[in-house]
């Protein structure tokens, strides 16, 4: 592809036809379809040696460590956290991430090469700058980093200090993610989030000071009494700061899983129409700001290395979102995390309680996994290379057959809707069709397919709008 892609206004009765539930694709099979048992330990621990064998020399390896821990709620939040202000939670926790480490680096053949690791949570930054770095250190003590090594973390622009900023720089981090969500006190009142433009301000010119390289907004639309006026308000001032990168995010209204998200009632939130509203003005005012769209509501100046690696044909997604280095590993640490194999997943317990007792009897902290079919492993592929280069085919695919059987129908909808350009075994996204990646992508999801026919179910996923 010679440039990012870019994005027309969909029409609204596309919106009204495809904003329905559909996953974000950061793995295929997604995660409800995995179901909850565990592969035999034979069989996962085959399939994790064998990806790190074929890829540890190569590109290296990728870490996704989960930090749980939160001073306090945020009533929009759907991620896996614990609310509380003890801080002595913290050197309990990193000894337990450090000893389900030493379990994998007991397992390897070799010394791991570490690619990319990205602190998630929860908040990373509720951890002090001292253990963040005793973290990494202990991470890194029984690896090697590659030379071309990619490290990032979420701050919350409240609590990320200058003294977070030069520990993580100091053991190699150089990009960061604050999550800004909205700038209306209003909003920031219905979601108790209540961070001031000045703390952004004062968090992303630390970063840039002491030497990131790249500092990226999370930004959410469809959140509670958000309208045009202050969402223009909030990207006006977000543009004016400059992230590298921008990531715009539909929120996901489930109040059936996320209890905190009753604080507010369904008549508080934005309607369908009003949300294509607010993303459309926000794409609008990235576009005209220089921004590109990369994909999957990410947003990134051209020569940031997100739109270098899609034009370069080597951008990747799993479950850190799109990352600018195919590795083929990826292993999650931590309550939560998810280990990606290539050939399967690996998901650890959920809360705190269960992961220490779990270590603490010298056992694995997982509950489930999922290890790939041949098809599922066919359909992973093409899912990618929509959602990484906007394009795909199917010509020398061994499921061509079934692509046509099961999928062709789909797809030839999608193209006279003008989302796709569709040849005899190929398809282009359009910048209409950008719009709905997601949608594009659920073509080639057999298990979402069979999801779909019971009805009475409620959504296991957000909708695409």
């Amino acid at each position: 592809m010679e440039t990012c892609l870019t994005l027309s206004l969909p029409a609204v009765d596309l919106v009204k036809k495809y904003n329905v539930p559909v996953p974000r694709y950061t793995s295929y099979p997604t995660v409800p379809f995995w179901g909850n048992s565990l592969p035999a330990v034979a069989q996962w621990q085959e399939v994790l040696l064998s990806t790190f064998s074929a890829s540890n020399q190569q590109e290296g390896i990728s870490l996704y460590i989960h930090l749980p821990f939160c001073e306090s709620l945020c009533t929009y939040c759907g991620c896996n956290k614990r609310i509380t202000k003890n801080h002595g939670v913290e050197p309990v926790y990193l000894k337990a991430v450090l000893q389900e480490w030493g379990k994998y680096l007991a397992l390897f053949p070799q010394k791991p090469i570490i690619r990319e690791i990205h602190l998630g949570g929860g908040t990373p930054t509720f951890f002090s700058p001292e253990n963040l770095q005793y973290l990494i250190n202990g991470i890194l003590a029984q690896a090697e980093v590659h030379p071309q090594h990619e490290f990032s973390f979420e701050g919350h622009p409240n609590n990320t200090t200058a003294q977070h900023l030069q520990a993580l720089y100091d053991v190699g981090f150089r990009r960061v993610s604050y999550g800004v969500q909205d700038l209306s006190e209003k909003v920031q009142k219905a979601i108790n989030r209540l961070q001031p433009l000045e703390n952004l301000v004062q968090a992303t010119q630390l970063a840039r000071q002491i030497g990131y390289t790249s500092v990226n907004y999370d930004l959410i639309y469809g959140l509670p009494f958000q309208n045009p006026a202050s969402m223009e308000d909030t990207f006006r001032q977000v543009i004016g700061l400059k992230p590298d990168r921008i990531a715009y995010y539909s929120y996901a209204h489930v109040p059936w899983k996320e209890k905190s998200q009753r604080h507010y009632s369904e008549a508080d939130l934005p309607s369908d129409s009003d949300k294509l509203a607010l993303y459309t003005l926000g794409q609008t005012m990235l576009s005209e700001a220089g921004y590109e769209d990369v994909g999957m509501d990410h947003f990134a100046f051209p020569q940031e290395e997100l739109c270098v690696a899609q034009r370069e044909g080597r951008l990747h997604r799993n479950f850190m979102g799109y990352t600018t280095n195919q590795t083929h590993l990826m292993v999650g640490l931590g309550v939560s995390s998810i280990s990606d194999l290539s050939r399967g997943y690996l998901q650890n317990v959920k809360t705190v309680e269960e992961y220490y007792a779990l270590l603490a009897m010298g056992e694995w902290p997982l509950f489930k996994g999922y290890l790939l079919t041949q098809e599922d492993a066919q359909m992973r592929r093409h899912i990618l290379d929509i959602a990484c280069n906007g394009k795909t085919n199917w010509q020398h695919s061994p499921g061509a057959e079934l692509i046509r059987e099961q999928v062709q129908p789909v797809l030839q909808s999608l193209a006279a809707d003008g989302l796709i350009e569709l040849g005899k075994e190929e398809l282009v996204l359009t910048s209409t069709g950008l719009r709905f990646l997601r949608s594009v992508c659920a073509a080639f999801d057999l298990y979402l397919k069979k999801g779909t026919n019971n009805a009475s179910a409620q959504p296991m996923f957000s909708k695409a709008v």
